[in-house]
């Protein structure tokens, strides 16, 4: 294996880990208003991702510098052409760690209401973005001779690109109640449970319709696997959630995420951005990737740091790994 297809290797499951973790700390953020019936209520949402939101972010950094150091073409060309939507998720993604912060560094009700609506909108805008922009990546956009994209804004928001939007918006729901359900105790873990069932439901029709259609149009036979594999996954979820078993109906919410991820990676390998205009213009892993060197140091930084990185975020989740409810609130009104 070429250290070019290593490095997409680890690219894609950069954004796999992203997705599995910010995906339920989307889904917590939207169900703020979805699920939670009153401020204390959405204090212990958010308590419940509060340590972790920060270290889940990590994932995207790495992901969006490895691509920079990786593929430098890819990366110029995605950020010059997707510049409008990814500004959008740059801003929400600020502005939703702002509101994190700062929601309780005072006690009034409307000081705190505000900055639990950011968290609401950025959440529920960066979900449908995600999806949005890597359905137009597999898909592939209007890609010249000289690695340029030529597409205007309103290419990118096609019917397919919606459609995946949509599935991840729900997708991510789904796992944020399942994952709320598994961290609170009380009435507000049972609606969890209750709305997860509806949300996942959603969830599996439009990811069925939207993995087929990719399947359909760029898929493989080890495409077709994981396609199944998310399939089955998040039929298990939606099971073991109407059982009551919390960790499982979790376990299999997230391997439905990691695996329709790795379809969408699988059905676009070798390209990494293909061209609609002429396939020969497609960014591929060897006309977009850096020079062997480039690769050969990133390689042996990333056996390195890549372990510690892991352990000290397992760490963490293993320090708050306790269910909290309503009576653990502080009578401060903050954290």
């Amino acid at each position: 294996m070429q250290l070019t297809d290593v490095w997409f290797v680890v690219i894609a499951v950069l954004w796999i880990g992203y997705f599995f973790l910010e995906g339920f700390d989307f889904g917590v953020g939207i169900l703020t208003k979805l699920l939670a019936r009153d401020r204390a209520e959405r204090r212990v949402l958010i308590n419940t991702i509060g340590p972790v939101w920060d270290g889940n972010e990590v994932w995207l950094l790495s992901a969006g510098g490895a691509t920079f150091a990786a593929f430098p073409e890819w990366y110029a060309t995605l950020f010059s052409g997707f510049y409008l939507p990814l500004l959008v998720i740059l801003v929400c993604l600020i502005v939703r760690g702002v509101a994190f912060e700062y929601r309780a560094k005072r006690p009034e009700e409307r000081w705190q209401r505000n900055w639990e609506h950011a968290i609401f909108w950025t959440s529920l805008i960066t979900a449908f973005l995600w999806g949005v922009a890597f359905a137009n990546i597999v898909r592939g956009v209007k890609i010249d001779a000289e690695m340029e994209y030529v597409g205007g804004l309103t290419d990118l928001f096609n019917p397919y690109a919606l459609l995946g939007g949509l599935v991840t918006l729900t997708l991510f729901t789904f796992h944020g109640a399942v994952f709320t359900a598994l961290k609170t105790l009380g009435d507000i873990r049972t609606r969890a449970r209750r709305l997860a069932t509806g949300v996942g439901a959603a969830a599996a029709v439009l990811a069925v319709v939207f993995l087929l259609w990719t399947q359909a149009d760029r898929g493989d036979t080890a495409s077709l696997v994981a396609t199944v594999v998310a399939a089955v996954a998040l039929l298990a979820a939606l099971g073991t959630n109407l059982a009551g078993r919390e960790g499982w109906s979790f376990t299999f919410s997230g391997l439905a995420i990691v695996a329709a991820v790795a379809m969408l990676f699988l059905s676009l390998f070798p390209d990494v951005m293909p061209s609609t205009l002429n396939e020969e213009w497609s960014l591929t892993v060897t006309n977009a990737a850096s020079t062997p060197y480039t690769l050969k140091i990133m390689t042996w930084c990333a056996a390195i740091a890549t372990p510690v990185v892991l352990l000290y975020q397992g760490w963490t989740y293993w320090v708050f790994r306790k269910r909290i409810g309503t009576h653990h609130l502080a009578p401060s009104g903050g954290h």
